[in-house]
């Protein structure tokens, strides 16, 4: 702006004096043709004319020229404040790209350096006094790169100075660039409207550090969470790199190797150290079948080998993704003698009978014998393979238990198992079945506590308070355990309460019924009793018990996770009590336990009171069911095992049952049946990105009508949970329980 005012201004000034010139030229013709007129005439009169006419035209000249003469001084003082103002003007734009923290430069159309401020030459201190304005940007690219002042002008000149004059000729963006003592620029430039460039270079190096420090401490993170999953396996296990070297172990290994854990990473730093150092501490146990490096792709491989101290170890080797190696070892001596013993017993309990059945006549009395003998023997057997598969389990178990692949298996072994139970069986047989299925029901149980931790530890679970009616959770939770406790032969007793607390009823219903089961699982006799006492602004619930007690010295470790005490005469988990304290601390809910050897337990959580009062319940009224038997259900599942499952236990129930592998499939039987279909079961996940509710909103739009219909899904999330019951659709948990789907079929049929 400041230049197109001053070119205005000195294209006036110009034409200014050029009028001027004109007018001087006309006065000296006008002079000398006086003069000339003087001389050669030489009268008076002619003289007198002559004058005359020159008077008036040199007037007129005069004025003209006053006038110029007047413009011309105005067109000075305005050029002058012109001048004046552009000077400000360029001052002020000095000082304000001066007072900016970033560097600041401006390059022409010709890309030569118009204006930079100080920061932008501290960037290049052994440059700077080169840096003046006129100056190529590729000459001071050039510079750059002959001082080194840039990381990748020091590793690769050439490349650096092409890359960055490449960006800057784009001028679309941002660049980071590294300089030489260790400050990270950002750079960002662009395009003025004159075509030339504008760049403002930013000092990031503190971001850059705190990038570092952020990742330095996820990187601590996960390496502690590594290491507290490896010290809670009962296996020796040791973790190399793709370099071999040894990145992580547990206790157990020191132990299994006797190490002392000083002298871990000196001695078995490397796979090779450890093999070395097995030649010593587990001596045949050192073959390169056994110990030897797994590359990646190649399968898990497991060895037994038996030491010279009469132990056998079990060595499992895994090669992981993007090289590197976990190993575990594991003392398997009982697991083996234990075989070998069942194995000697069959064996021998087979040679006898061959030898008593000729003379089974002679002998009757002998033979009942040797039968009671060989039913005491398959009972230790049966007994001793149970306790090898548990063995076997508690390896896995914590692997394992985190995928939710194991749902889809188990849901079909439920289903298989429910479809044997509604047959006609021998009474081993059905004794076998309900083993089973007592099996699966504790694999369940154990996988959502897993899956239930992992959720609270990650944060997955958001608190929902809101005011609760004690009352009827505390009456909930008596009817869902009084048939367990009954089945004990003791009492449980719930105190009515009419207090309102604010919390989450989903996890503080959570927090009782562990209370509860554990009190009943670790009570021989006597009861159980729950009851609410106030506390000011509080309450507290508490599960009281007349079980053996818990030594005051151990009620820390209760809340571990797999931590088992052994006081009872069944065995849990270990985990109810560690899903307690997440929950209770997620609350902020205190949870509390008193209690001795002799002395019985008490458990107890304090929640926030607010307002009491009682809530009315309306007692439902049962309605009219017509039963399941001759209705035809629709199932869809990607997996054929589920509808094998699904059709042995639907037909054992007397349904007509359809099934597909997929949306398409669905259709043509339907198309097909010669009855309507009146309930559909569908899995959520059907491969593909193919959902079931998309399927079933499908077949509805086919059926022209909202035909009931039930997702089943491992899925535990509770906003897929809620979209699936907006859209009309019921849902069932994986693994799925025949007596809970039967029970939901009669209702959609009823």
């Amino acid at each position: 702006m400041i230049a197109d005012t001053d070119g205005h201004r000195d294209d006036r000034v110009a034409s200014l004096e050029i009028q001027l010139g004109k007018l001087a030229r006309i006065n000296a013709s006008l002079m000398g043709r006086v003069e000339r007129s003087t001389d050669l005439r030489g009268n008076a009169f002619s003289v007198f004319e002559t004058a005359i006419s020159l008077e008036g035209k040199v007037r007129e000249r005069t004025a003209d020229l006053e006038r110029a003469l007047g413009e011309l001084a105005s067109t000075n003082a305005e050029l002058a404040q012109a001048t004046d103002a552009a000077d400000s003007a360029r001052r002020r734009l000095g000082d304000a790209i001066e007072t900016i923290n970033e560097g600041f430069a401006i390059f022409d159309a010709d890309d030569r350096l118009v204006l930079c401020n100080q920061t932008y030459l501290s960037l290049w201190p052994k440059v700077a006094d080169q840096i003046v304005p006129g100056v190529r940007f590729d000459e001071i690219l050039g510079k750059i790169g002959e001082t080194s002042g840039m990381l990748g002008a020091m590793v690769a000149p050439d490349r650096w100075i092409s890359e960055r004059g490449a960006a800057h000729e784009l001028a679309e963006g941002g660049q980071v660039i590294a300089l030489a003592d260790g400050r990270w620029i950002q750079v960002n430039e662009r395009r003025t409207t004159e075509g030339g460039v504008v760049g403002v270079y930013t000092d990031i190096t503190d971001i850059k550090a705190e990038d570092a420090r952020l990742r330095a401490r996820e990187l601590a993170e996960r390496a502690v969470v590594l290491q507290a999953t490896l010290d809670a396996m009962p296996q020796g296990v040791c973790v190399f790199d793709r370099e071999r070297a040894l990145l992580a172990w547990n206790d157990p290994l020191l132990a299994f190797l006797k190490l002392q854990p000083t002298r871990a990473r000196l001695e078995i730093a490397e796979h090779a150290a450890l093999i070395e150092w097995c030649r010593t501490a587990l001596p045949r146990a050192d073959a390169a079948d056994t110990l030897g490096w797994l590359g990646e792709g190649e399968p898990e491989i497991v060895a037994v080998r038996a030491l010279e101290d009469g132990r056998s170890v079990e060595v499992r080797r895994l090669p992981m993704p993007g090289g590197g190696m976990v190993m575990s070892f594991d003392d398997v001596t009982d697991r083996l003698r234990a075989a070998a013993a069942l194995r000697e017993t069959n064996e021998t309990l087979e040679r006898r009978v061959q030898e008593r059945t000729a003379a089974v006549v002679a002998v009757n009395m002998e033979l009942q014998q040797q039968v009671a003998e060989r039913v005491a023997a398959e009972a230790a057997m049966r007994e001793a393979k149970t306790a090898a598969e548990q063995a076997n389990l508690s390896k896995t178990r914590f692997l394992a238990a985190a995928s939710h692949d194991l749902l889809q298996p188990l849901n079909a072994a439920r289903l298989f198992v429910s479809a044997l139970a509604t047959r006609r069986l021998a009474p081993a047989n059905r004794t076998l079945v309900e083993q089973t299925g007592s099996a699966l029901d504790s694999i369940e149980d154990l996988l959502e506590a897993l899956l239930e931790i992992s959720k609270l530890d990650a944060g997955a679970v958001t608190p929902e308070i809101t005011d609760v009616p004690l009352g009827e959770l505390m009456r909930a939770l008596h009817a869902e355990f009084a048939l367990a406790a009954s089945t004990r032969g003791l009492t449980l007793t719930v105190e009515p309460t009419t207090a309102w607390v604010r919390t989450d009823a989903r996890l503080l219903r959570r927090i009782l019924q562990n209370f509860l089961s554990n009190a009943l699982r670790y009570t021989r006799q006597g009861g159980v009793v729950m009851a609410a006492r106030h506390e000011g602004a509080h309450v507290q619930i508490a599960v009281t018990d007349t079980g053996a007690g818990i030594d005051p010295t151990h009620h820390g470790e209760i809340f571990e996770e797999f931590r088992r005490l052994n006081s009872g005469h069944e065995r849990g988990m270990g985990l109810g009590l560690a899903i307690v304290q997440r929950a209770g601390r997620m609350l902020d809910h205190p949870i509390g336990v008193r209690s001795a050897i002799g002395q019985g337990s008490t458990f107890c959580v304090t929640v926030p009171l607010t307002v009491e009062g009682t809530r009315q319940i309306c007692a439902a009224t049962p309605a009219a069911r017509r039963g399941i038997a001759a209705r035809t259900v629709l199932v869809i599942d990607n997996e054929e095992i589920i509808l094998e499952g699904m059709r042995a236990v639907l037909e054992g129930w007397g349904c007509d049952v359809l099934t597909a592998v997929g949306g398409s499939e669905a259709r043509e039987a339907i198309a097909a049946s010669s009855a309507p279909v009146e309930v559909i079961l569908a899995d959520y996940h059907l491969g593909n990105g193919m959902t079931g509710e998309v399927v079933v909103a499908q077949l509805r739009t086919l059926l022209d009508r909202p035909t009931p219909a039930v997702i089943i899904t491992a899925d535990r999330e509770p906003d897929l949970r809620d979209r699936l019951l907006g859209a009309g659709l019921h849902v069932l948990q994986k693994p799925v329980k025949p007596a809970q789907l039967r029970a939901l079929l009669a209702r959609l049929t009823g």
